[in-house]
């Protein structure tokens, strides 16, 4: 913003009469009026006439303080214009890639987009991505949602995005970032338009194999061995399980040694780490059995 030059208006009184300065044959008069009208030259920091106290003219004085007086205006309008190419090159890259019948880019737009990025559409990279424009709906970015998204992660193009990745990568690693990522991934695997409240069984599995890509808990092969194994008694995963499972890969060690039925798990974790540790046995044994039949071969074999 330019700065706010202020001015101060003198009475005509102190400039004299109307007709012009009176002469007077009192020096001391003269004086007087010197010293008053310096007095609120001082006070406004300049005089009512056209010369300032320090006798530049006003126009001068403007121009030597244009620069620094307009200089906020002008970087404004700089910025502004800045802003407004790059939403038209925002715009232009949206249109590529649109619906025809719907102000939106719909599976086969985002396909087209995938491919110009150089990424595949399940890959961890696109779900960054849809995270950074917020985006309600897998296979989907609004107007709003892509507009919003290229500005919040600062780019226009295809190379702008490309360019961008590295940085995405790295903030999804950040431990507040991550988990705000991962709660965002359960409501994008939702279908909005049909009202659900949980995950069907097969999303989930794929969205969690997504979304631990660059920090794959130890116990996640067997969460998902079990969701596999049991899908009669799993019907969906709700939002409630989704969230604690970050918490209870964070909490929980590998071995489930540490866990308690007690604490306010969800019911299902509980049957979890109780399939986990009987098929834990099951094998335990199994290599038991092997081992000792592999011991009999050997030692008949060295009689």
């Amino acid at each position: 913003m330019g700065q706010c030059v202020t001015k101060c208006k003198n009475p005509s009184s102190t400039l004299g009469s109307k007709n012009g300065e009176r002469e007077t044959g009192s020096k001391s008069h003269s004086k007087r009026s010197a010293v008053h009208k310096d007095e609120q030259a001082s006070a406004c920091g300049k005089s009512s006439g056209d010369v300032l106290v320090n006798g530049t003219k006003k126009a001068d004085a403007a121009l030597e303080s244009g620069p620094s007086v307009f200089s906020g205006d002008t970087k404004k309008d700089s910025v502004s214009s800045a802003e407004e190419s790059s939403l038209q090159r925002i715009g232009e890259l949206f249109r590529r890639y649109k619906d025809e019948r719907e102000d939106a880019i719909l599976e086969e737009g985002m396909e087209r987009f995938c491919n110009d990025l150089c990424v595949d559409p399940t890959e961890f990279k696109v779900l960054v991505l849809a995270w950074k424009f917020q985006a309600a709906t897998m296979c989907k970015f609004t107007r709003k949602e892509f507009f919003e998204g290229c500005k919040a992660i600062n780019a226009d193009s295809i190379d702008g995005i490309c360019a961008r990745f590295p940085s995405l990568l790295h903030e999804a690693k950040q431990e507040d970032k991550f988990k705000d990522l991962y709660r965002f991934t359960f409501q994008f695997g939702l279908d909005s338009e049909e009202g659900q409240r949980s995950l069907h069984r097969e999303i989930a599995i794929a969205l969690w194999k997504l979304v631990f890509t660059q920090n794959k808990p130890p116990i996640l092969d067997q969460w998902l061995h079990f969701l596999v194994e049991n899908p009669s008694g799993i019907k969906g995963i709700s939002r409630d399980t989704w969230n604690m499972f970050l918490n209870f890969t964070q909490v929980i060690g590998p071995d489930l040694s540490n866990y308690s039925e007690d604490e306010a798990w969800p019911s299902l974790f509980d049957t979890f780490v109780e399939w986990e540790m009987e098929r834990r046995k099951k094998e335990e044994e199994t290599k038991c059995i092997t081992s000792s039949d592999t011991e009999g071969l050997c030692a008949e074999e060295q009689t």
